[in-house]
């Protein structure tokens, strides 16, 4: 369960001040939220009817209750349950799109923790029914309707990354936080191939992870997780390639010098550790202005931070986004 503290705290006493003052921008509506209590905090607690949630009648598992519409959801179409739920890369189950579906049945997600450590005063555990159970939490599990780059648009669900980080109160010296995935070859199969070396891990810079459109996810279409798609527990940082989303996580630690993620260490030519949706930016293999959805038969152009950019553009002033990709 998750480390209670005794004291209280402000989060600008633990968090660097330019981040705290960019969340209280975020929540009082001047990104473009109509007000901070549907997303970090608030009023009490809402049922699920206080919003009109869509859902999905293919959709499968247990309800999350009290799942609170984010302001930031797209209005696209989004893509159906079947194809978001049977197209996956998750290497841990087989590189074919289709095997975590297919191999993933074994996989144990319960019961569940999250560590954390590194640079931070309050090194801890949080326990999954900590972050599924609003009442553990001031944070409010919260859907966020956004558009995965390259091929969906998925209804999330889960609590802002940054406050949950803030329990476990990061020290001057966390600049990055670093993730890593489980390591059980026995239920996934794809860890017994070597072509990765396992497990998966990856990284952001702390005011990325502290930005409020990262997310700690816990479920889709208003139910948790299914195995396929990172259960039970996975970030979603919807303005960066797929692949920084890392699923399964079992470890978060606050460090001082930038982590290493896995395809960067794979192949740094073509991964680089920022990883943004930038059209401008080709993949040495090829090019990235132009994107096809699952669903539809034409391309479209890719949009800069995957259409994030009135949110998320300041965190990059001043970087060559072409050096920093």
């Amino acid at each position: 369960m998750l480390i209670k503290q005794s004291e209280d705290f402000k989060a600008s006493e633990v968090t660097p001040e330019s981040i705290y003052r960019e969340r209280r921008r975020f929540m009082q509506g001047t990104l473009g939220i109509a007000s901070g209590a549907a997303l970090l905090g608030g009023a009490g607690l809402l049922s699920p009817s206080a919003r009109a949630i869509a859902t999905d009648p293919d959709a499968k598992g247990e309800e999350l209750r009290y799942v609170i519409e984010s302001e930031l959801s797209t209005d696209e179409e989004l893509t159906s349950y079947d194809d978001i739920t049977r197209y996956n890369n998750f290497y841990e189950f087989g590189t074919d799109k289709g095997d975590p579906k297919k191999h993933s049945r074994r996989f144990k997600p319960r019961p569940w923790s999250v560590s954390f450590s590194g640079e931070c005063e309050k090194p801890g555990v949080l326990d999954l029914d900590d972050v599924i159970n609003p009442h553990q939490l001031e944070e409010r599990i919260y859907r966020l309707r956004c558009v995965e780059a390259w091929s969906m648009v998925i209804p999330w669900v889960g609590v802002p990354l940054g406050p949950v980080l803030e329990r476990f109160r990061p020290t001057s010296k966390a600049k990055y936080v670093a993730f890593t995935s489980v390591l059980r070859p026995d239920e996934m199969p794809g860890q017994k191939r070597s072509f990765i070396d396992w497990p998966y891990v990856e990284g952001l810079r702390i005011d990325e992870a502290m930005h409020p459109l990262t997310l700690l996810t816990v479920g889709l279409y208003g139910r948790v997780l299914p195995n396929q798609n990172g259960a039970p527990i996975r970030l979603v940082v919807p303005w960066k390639y797929g692949f920084k989303s890392i699923k399964s996580v079992v470890s978060i630690a606050f460090t001082e010098d930038e982590p290493p993620t896995t395809w960067n260490i794979e192949n740094a030519r073509e991964y680089g550790f920022y990883s943004n949706v930038n059209p401008e930016v080709d993949h040495p293999r090829w090019s990235q202005k132009r994107e096809r959805r699952i669903g539809f038969f034409s391309k479209r152009e890719t949009l800069m931070f995957n259409g994030y950019a009135d949110q998320v553009a300041h965190l990059y002033e001043g970087m060559d986004l072409a050096k920093y990709y």
